[in-house]
């Protein structure tokens, strides 16, 4: 399938047109500019063919004030375009950026499994910095050097049409060259875009787990890995230059090759009395001012190509489904029980490979649901169906009733509380980690869910308590004091439906057991699925899915499961003896 490219036309539409009275403002300013730059190559005429020979200093002074008047015009029109569209631009480029981090965030979870973080940030910080060049002074002095060239062509034709003529042809020549330059260019600046997103990914990932690759000695590979990444980008942007640099070569040489053809033509004319000195100076500030702009368009060309090749990459963002889809998640919870029945679901990540076959269950309001099973049993997929992080390919999920495949997920999600096994802390406090969900709760309740998760228990040795500062990802704590601050935030949530998932695997005895109580608190009177590899802390769940190759193998109580001594009793007496 043909990749999608955004026109000029499209452009102008959904980024041009809606700020028409700005851009109109600066094409005005643009073209009282260019008129004013015609004042001095014009006054050389008077000034060389009658001013000189006749000694008129009255004439002389005007000329001179007329000339500093428009250098004046020229300068101020100047400030005012960098003013008015520079300023606009860059605050277009902070809207573009909001409404793409906007999507993405938008976007389903499977999205974002098959996603660098780093490219990602890539695609949302620099794909978009072009623009600037749509709306800022590079459109706009396209246009204004088109406006000048057009003027210059007449001018210049009304002095002598030969060498006009002459100068032309050259001209068209470096045009057909531009042309053909911009369409080599632009899937060049496509891909530099894509390969930017690449080595940004990767080196994001590393200095993220700095600690994996100092631990495995790793820094040699890393490197290398790095080099290749650089080196594919040295390569894109060698290409680019190169094309750049055969039009400016191009453009010098055809430029070069006219202004000798001016200089032998006007010279013959002015010795055969057909054009004054006055006339020929004229000419050639005219001829500059005609140039100058085409010369100009062909780096305004290349800044307008990568502007459109983000803009290409953006819009594949913006293009894509986002997973509250509102056509059909129409129905809004307003008072949750926390009913959640599984009516023969499956599931597959890839087409025809299934990981969850027919899974039917019911999980009546507060009740404990306990999934265990061997790795890649698909424990965690049916959580992620529980959660609306997953939709199932064919059978029903249902929340009190409602098809959750029809639910608004945000009226589900504000209902919805995750601990995970490797719980994610964000940069800052431990106070600014629980209130995460609720940054307005009271600090009583800030307080209570302190208490709950037994967070006190570690924060009050600490200086600075609850304001102590815990690094990138929380690298400053142990992992049972970042569990517990993931418990405080669920339990400041108050959600009525609740994911654990193997929440006390990494611990030490002594911080399992402040977490189990903690969990026990958390998990009264809520629908909760645990995800646990030991199984001992789940004997009082109502009820355990034993999950085998996608299937539930077996489910019911602690004790009906261990009476019946199949997988589940296996399991159980198997870690009692370890």
């Amino acid at each position: 399938m043909a990749e999608k490219k955004v026109s000029i036309l499209t452009a102008f539409k959904t980024i041009i047109w809606p700020r028409r009275n700005l851009v109109f403002i600066g094409l005005l300013l643009i073209v009282i500019s260019k008129a004013a730059s015609f004042v001095a190559p014009l006054s050389l005429k008077y000034l060389m063919d009658d001013i000189i020979p006749n000694k008129d200093v009255d004439f002389l002074k005007l000329l001179v004030g007329a000339v500093i008047l428009a250098i004046t015009v020229q300068a101020t029109t100047s400030f005012l375009l960098t003013k008015i569209l520079s300023v606009q631009a860059q605050f277009l480029i902070s809207e573009l950026r909001a409404q793409v981090q906007k999507k993405v965030l938008s976007l389903p979870i499977s999205f974002f499994d098959n996603a660098k973080s780093g490219a990602l940030v890539s695609r949302i910080m620099s794909d978009v910095e072009g623009v600037r060049n749509l709306i800022g002074t590079g459109l706009v002095q396209l246009v204004g050097g088109s406006i000048t060239a057009i003027v210059s062509l007449i001018l210049l034709l009304q002095i002598s049409w030969q060498m006009t003529l002459f100068t032309l042809i050259p001209l068209a020549i470096f045009a057909v060259v531009a042309l053909k330059a911009f369409k080599i260019i632009r899937p060049i600046f496509r891909n530099r875009g894509k390969i930017n997103a690449e080595v940004t990914g990767r080196l994001t990932e590393t200095l993220g787990g700095v600690r994996v690759i100092k631990g495995f000695n790793a820094e040699a590979q890393e490197n290398r890995v790095f080099e290749i990444g650089v080196a594919k980008l040295f390569e894109n942007v060698k290409k680019s230059l190169t094309a750049t640099a055969f039009m400016t070569s191009s453009s010098t040489f055809l430029l070069g090759v006219a202004t000798t053809g001016v200089m032998g033509l006007g010279g013959y004319e002015i010795m055969n009395d057909s054009l004054s000195i006055g006339e020929f100076l004229t000419f050639t500030f005219l001829l500059g001012l005609m140039i100058a702009p085409i010369v100009q368009m062909s780096n305004i060309g290349s800044q307008l190509t990568e502007a459109l090749a983000g803009l290409d990459r953006t819009e594949e963002l913006m293009n894509m489904t986002p997973e509250s889809d509102e056509e059909n998640r129409t129905i809004v919870l307003e008072n949750i029980k926390g009913d959640i029945v599984f009516d023969n679901v499956s599931f597959a990540y890839e087409e025809d490979k299934e990981v969850l076959h027919n899974i039917s269950f019911k999980a009546n309001s507060g009740d404990v649901i306990a999934l265990v099973g061997s790795s890649g049993s698909g424990k965690s997929t049916i959580a992620g169906l529980a959660a609306t992080f997953l939709n199932p390919q064919s059978g029903i999920i249902s929340i009190d009733g409602n098809d959750v495949s029809k639910v608004n997920l945000n009226s589900f999600r504000k209902n919805l509380g995750v601990v995970l096994q490797d719980e994610f802390l964000f940069e800052g406090s431990i106070r600014d980690n629980i209130l995460f969900p609720r940054p307005n709760a009271a600090e009583e309740e800030l307080q209570a869910a302190v208490r709950a998760a037994y967070v006190d228990e570690f924060t009050d040795r600490f200086e600075d308590g609850l304001d102590t500062l815990i690094g990138e990802r929380g690298v400053k704590l142990s992992g049972g004091q970042r569990q517990r601050i993931a418990i405080a935030r669920a339990v400041l949530a108050n959600p009525k439906i609740l994911i654990l998932d193997e929440a006390t695997s990494n611990l030490d005895t002594e911080s399992e057991a402040l977490i189990q109580k903690s969990l026990a608190t958390l998990t009264k009177g809520r629908t909760t699925f645990v995800i646990a590899h030991r199984l001992s802390t789940i004997r009082k769940a109502n009820q355990i899915l034993v999950i085998e190759n996608g299937k539930i193998a077996e489910q019911g109580t602690h004790d009906e499961l261990i009476a019946k001594e199949g997988r589940y009793y296996n399991l159980f007496t198997y870690q009692a003896r370890i």
